[in-house]
């Protein structure tokens, strides 16, 4: 098999492994949850899937004839391609279906993730070192071989990652594009196969290729004070610093973009297009790098600085540019289905040609250019360095694919330990800013590596220390990615995410705008549709006790219903950590009658997690349960507004219990209406039971005249018989009888709609 057509395959290849990636943590993450937790473990148990399989794979690489080789990388192909179709069976009917409602122990849960990844990520571990061993003739072709292969494989991986979240999940959902990552890799094995019978020995095989044969004359090799343990160690070193990047990263992008369900996806793909492209062009040049060695240290050093000294002059820069200190200020995040659909028509030739074309700007800016800005160069450098260590340590062509496997398992060692590291302790503990910081620090080692002169060594420290100081501190870059000063937030973070509140003085009570991971989601003070989300179903309810509200925010949602005084118990379940105590410390600093008394009422339980989890593993059931209003375009709001959702919260409430939900778009409201036997609809909002629902308008005024009632929501500026005058005017019931048969555009755990919902077809 030549080199261009196993490319062709290998890129095919990580279109499919990237396109699973993104569809697997979907449905994992309603089986775990979608806290940081959860993630972490999935993508950890991911990669260490394909640990295992790169270091099979180098072994078994070397030990088989390039017939074998191939095919069993087309066995690889067909084993991935057969489990793919089998895959939403296992993460959705068995785990999610099944398993779900036991309240599994956090470490079982992570060794059924990783035994669940174990199979498809161990074939696509083994490809690699199998395709390496199997292409590779001479030597001095290792590092532009391998490079190749591992550039064009990332590059794929790229695409699938983006057309994974702009196309195929919009179109196929979960299921459909599940079904078409396997047919690709199904052409993956009939291109492979005909190869196979043709294939020749290898020099290896003709006893050609024993150590030291096709060296260059002069090229240095690995160093005799570097053995190949140490180098894995580097390499490992390495894997940890390129995933806790992409963690920071992801967290500050996240924020600028104002996240939402398309932004996951195209920052991977542009991560993993500096990455190809770093590794395609080093294929092409490292051939030609007499000292390979410090030139690969000398790259990762680079990684680093370049990471910091650009993110830093980005932060410096932005506030001086109006309309990016707009943008961060904005509470809505951009209207992505509309910026594509101008896009789309411009490219179709729909723009008349006697106008300029209407092109969204700012989406295009903060959408690609903004993450190509800030990532491009890093990851080049990162991606430039592996067929440039290829350089360094293939010294021997029998043992080629074995080192290929073990640099490759020392590296996702590293990065397990950098997703684990970083997730888990170093963002809890110092925060983006810090955890940027300690990880340009880092990149020390490997000047210290690379750097043998003491004077240029200091010069490199000096240069680092000097980044590391005029790089913002957290407060600052806060305050400037929310378009305000450093003066006028209060803002907490860990790994589960930020929250930020934004403080605007005014000659009464100041108006406080709450931030989510950049996107705005409530206000202060009280009184608009969060209130009344919280307060319609708690004094509709004829005598409601226990009630489970999913989301924090502002708080206003849990104030509106904590003022029935008859509720003994609301369990408020928020998935962001920090949100409670930037509440209190903004309660400190800013006082607000309304939001000290949320925080005083003894009778709300604050839990941090996943709420749709607390449900499924809730022994009690509840009087109301109730969602904060969620934009439907937020990433993983389809896990609060499917079927299934709603199914589940109809099993989890008591006798006339009273399920609430913001209804934001039309497939909201189908699939709530097709959930529930009753169902009152109100302006934005829906209540359903699977009893019958009344709204006794007397009861409702005999209650709110309670002066205790009046004095709970007078104290924090809201005008509640306003609010009922205004969402219990004219009330629509749909009763049992209702004909739900035309009620089929929903939203379902597998094809979230509304959450990929584009607009525009391509």
């Amino acid at each position: 098999m030549t080199l261009v057509p196993a490319l062709a395959v290998f890129f095919l290849s990580g279109v499919a492994a990237l396109l699973y990636q993104v569809v697997w943590q979907r449905m994992l993450a309603i089986f775990s949850g979608t806290d940081v937790y959860s993630f972490t473990i999935i993508v950890a148990a991911f990669m260490a899937g394909l640990g295992v399989g790169h270091l099979c794979g180098g072994h078994l690489a070397d030990r088989c004839s390039r017939r074998t080789n191939l095919l069993l990388f087309a066995a690889s192909e067909l084993a991935i391609a057969l489990f793919s179709f089998f895959s939403r069976i296992l993460y959705y009917d068995v785990l999610y279906q099944h398993l779900g409602p036991l309240a599994i122990a956090p470490p079982i849960t992570a060794v059924i993730l990783f035994a669940s990844l174990l199979w498809p990520t161990f074939f696509m571990g083994m490809s690699l070192p199998l395709l390496a061993k199997a292409l590779t003739e001479k030597l001095e072709r290792a590092a532009s071989t391998v490079g190749a292969l591992y550039g064009v494989n990332t590059l794929g991986a790229a695409v699938g990652a983006l057309t994974a979240t702009w196309w195929l999940l919009p179109r196929f959902g979960l299921d459909g594009s599940l079904r078409l990552g396997g047919m690709l890799n199904l052409i993956c094995v009939v291109v492979v196969l005909p190869f196979v019978w043709r294939a020749t020995p290898a020099l290896s095989e003709k006893g050609a290729g024993k150590k030291g044969s096709g060296v260059f004359s002069g090229v240095e090799s690995i160093p005799s004070t570097f053995g190949f343990r140490t180098w894995l160690a580097i390499y490992g070193l390495s894997g940890f610093l390129a995933l806790s990047l992409e963690i920071v990263w992801f967290r500050l992008l996240g924020v600028m973009v104002k996240s939402t369900a398309f932004t996951f996806g195209t920052l991977l793909s542009v991560y993993l297009i500096g990455l190809a492209l770093g590794a395609l062009f080093g294929s092409g040049y490292a051939a030609w790098i007499r000292r390979p060695a410090p030139v690969f240290l000398t790259l990762q050093t680079a990684v680093g600085l370049t990471a910091a000294g650009i993110f830093t002059g980005f932060i410096g820069l932005a506030d001086d540019v109006s309309w990016v200190r707009e943008y961060f200020a904005k509470y809505d995040p951009l209207d992505v289905p509309r910026s594509v659909e101008q896009l789309a028509g411009i490219v179709s030739g729909l723009v008349g040609a006697d106008r300029a074309p209407d092109v969204p700007w700012t989406f295009v800016v903060f959408y690609f250019g903004l993450p190509a800005l800030l990532i491009l160069l890093p990851t080049f450098f990162m991606g430039f360095s592996f067929p440039v260590l290829q350089r360094v340590v293939q010294t021997d062509l029998d043992r080629l694919g074995r080192r290929v496997g073990l640099l490759l398992v020392a590296n996702v060692a590293g990065s397990v330990m950098g997703t684990v590291f970083t997730g888990w302790v170093l963002l809890n503990v110092l925060g983006t800013a810090g955890t940027l910081k300690t990880l340009t620090a880092l990149s020390l080692v490997f000047v210290l590596f690379a750097v043998k002169r003491a004077a240029l060594s200091a010069a490199l420290v000096v240069a680092m220390a000097l980044t590391l100081v005029v790089m913002p501190d957290a407060q600052r870059l806060w305050a400037r990615l929310h378009g305000t000063t450093s003066d006028r937030i209060v803002y907490g973070e860990d790994a589960s995410g930020l929250s930020v509140l934004r403080v605007e003085p005014s000659a009464s009570q100041p108006r406080t705008t709450v931030f989510v991971n950049g996107l705005g989601q409530s206000m202060m003070p009280y009184g608009e549709v969060h209130t009344a989300l919280g307060m319609l179903p708690a004094f509709v309810h004829a005598d409601p006790r226990h009630v489970v509200i999913v989301g924090l925010g502002s708080g206003d949602t849990v104030y509106g219903a904590a003022g029935r005084r008859e509720i003994e118990r609301i369990t408020c379940v928020e998935i962001i950590r920090p949100q409670l105590g930037t509440l209190r410390e903004l309660s400190a600093v800013h006082p607000y009658r309304g939001l000290q008394g949320l925080l005083s009422d003894p009778r709300v339980e604050h839990i941090a997690g996943d709420g749709r989890i607390h449900l499924m593993h809730s022994a009690p059931k509840f009087d109301i349960i109730e969602a904060d209003a969620l934009r439907p375009s937020s990433a993983y709001s389809g896990n609060l507004y499917s079927d299934e959702y709603f199914r589940l919260v109809r099993d989890r409430l008591r006798p006339k219990g009273l399920a609430a939900t913001w209804a934001p778009t039309q497939r909201v409201h189908n699939g709530f209406i097709r959930v529930f036997p009753y169902v009152v609809s109100l302006p934005g909002i829906l209540l359903g039971s699977s009893d019958p629902i009344e709204i006794d308008r007397a009861a409702i005024t005999r209650r709110l005249a309670d002066p205790r009632v009046r004095e709970h929501y007078e104290r924090a500026g809201i005008n509640v018989d306003q609010l009922v005058a205004d969402y219990l005017a004219t009330p629509t019931l749909y009763g049992p009888d209702f004909d739900r048969g035309t009620l089929e555009d929903v939203n379902t755990d597998l094809f979230p709609k509304d959450e990929y919902e584009l607009g525009f077809k391509f």
